[in-house]
């Protein structure tokens, strides 16, 4: 059994192992544009945002509450930071969401770099949300009828583990070696309707150097995908394989341009040989692990942060910073976690003392 740390330390340590990785991904994306730069860094804005979250407060007001609370020791946390007046504060976070998915790369670096897990085997996989309000129909979208209290954000997404959803997405990919830590390296949050075909394309350059398999389930199947994933830029093999189901594609009696019937010839036969491989028994075995891994994944992290039922804002940009904070935070739990002797992903315990 690990140590574990004494009641009322916990928040602190927490903070001080986010604030580094906050402070790089606000110069690792820089504010661009006119103006001056704002009174409170964006990485302290950030750093206050995921204390309300870490403290399961679900509305911005109730956030802003705690923090003006418990405002000098959050201050001399944060390095003494300026406070943001409560305008400020909700202005400043809708657009957090933007150093959040800078800082969940970053961290899953770290976390790499400590031995917390190994992306070896990594998995991408989208899980839906349902949102705030009543649900928005095809039929009263169309007749332009909104229904009192409607998320105008939301919109309709479909998946075998959550059936139809009115709300928002959140695209992850987690390490996912067998006999490691499931770690999220990468995500992204975005409507329901957002497709798979979309929001896995500009993850696949930040996948770690170690990945070599990425396993998806047959939402993802595109030939531009797999032929990302296993060659770089200049068409050469990257040593990873893409490990993706297909889907059925009917192409009987398409007349292609001899330069379209090359290309397609040459992405039939590299999706023979990703089908070939998936086949084989290394590829089973690997694919096999999304059930222990991803899957499970999104079942703890929604239990962890109280997303089972429903979102905790409306509209986009607040849903998107609220989940990517969260999913930061569940980062640093797990590599708390680690630096107290546990090594697994098991948590819990850890919010319990906050």
């Amino acid at each position: 059994m690990g140590k574990r740390a004494q009641t009322g330390t916990v928040l602190v340590e927490l903070v001080k192992l986010a604030v580094p990785l906050l402070q790089a991904a606000e110069r690792a994306s820089p504010r661009t544009g006119p103006g001056d730069k704002p009174a409170i860094p964006d990485w302290v804005m950030a750093g206050l945002i995921m204390i309300g979250i870490l403290k399961k407060k679900k509305s911005k007001s109730a956030q802003f509450r705690f923090l003006q609370e418990h405002r000098q020791p959050i201050a001399a946390w944060l390095g003494n930071a300026q406070f943001p007046s409560r305008a400020t504060y909700f202005r400043r976070y809708r657009r957090a969401h933007r150093l959040y998915r800078t800082a969940i790369r970053l961290q899953g670096e770290q976390a790499i770099t400590e031995g917390v897990t190994d992306p070896t085997d990594s998995a991408v996989d989208k899980s839906l949300i349902v949102g705030l309000g009543p649900s928005w129909h095809k039929q009263d979208r169309q007749a332009g009828k909104i229904p009192a209290g409607v998320d105008g954000d939301c919109t309709w997404g479909y998946s075998e583990h959550d059936g139809w959803v009115h709300g928002y997405s959140y695209e992850v990919v987690v390490a996912a070696t067998p006999g490691h830590t499931v770690f999220p390296l990468l995500a992204s949050v975005d409507t329901a309707s957002t497709s798979e075909t979309r929001t896995f394309a500009d993850k696949i350059a930040d996948l770690p150097a170690g990945t070599r398999t990425v396993s998806a389930d047959s939402g993802y199947d595109m030939n531009a995908y797999g032929e990302r994933v296993e060659y770089d830029a200049q068409g050469r093999a990257t040593g990873r394989h893409f490990l993706c189901p297909e889907n059925p594609r009917n192409t009987a009696g398409r007349q292609l341009q001899p330069a379209a019937d090359a290309k397609q010839a040459r992405s039939r036969q590299l999706r023979q040989q990703r089908g070939a491989f998936l086949r084989s028994r290394r590829g089973r075995r690997i694919y096999g692990q999304r059930k222990k891994t991803v899957e499970p994944f999104n079942q703890w992290f929604k239990a962890l942060f109280e997303l089972e039922q429903r979102v905790w804002h409306r509209n986009l940009d607040n849903n998107r910073t609220q989940i990517l904070t969260a999913i930061f935070a569940y980062q640093l739990l797990v590599r708390y976690n680690h630096r107290h002797g546990n090594k697994n992903g098991q948590v819990c315990w850890i919010l319990d003392k906050l």
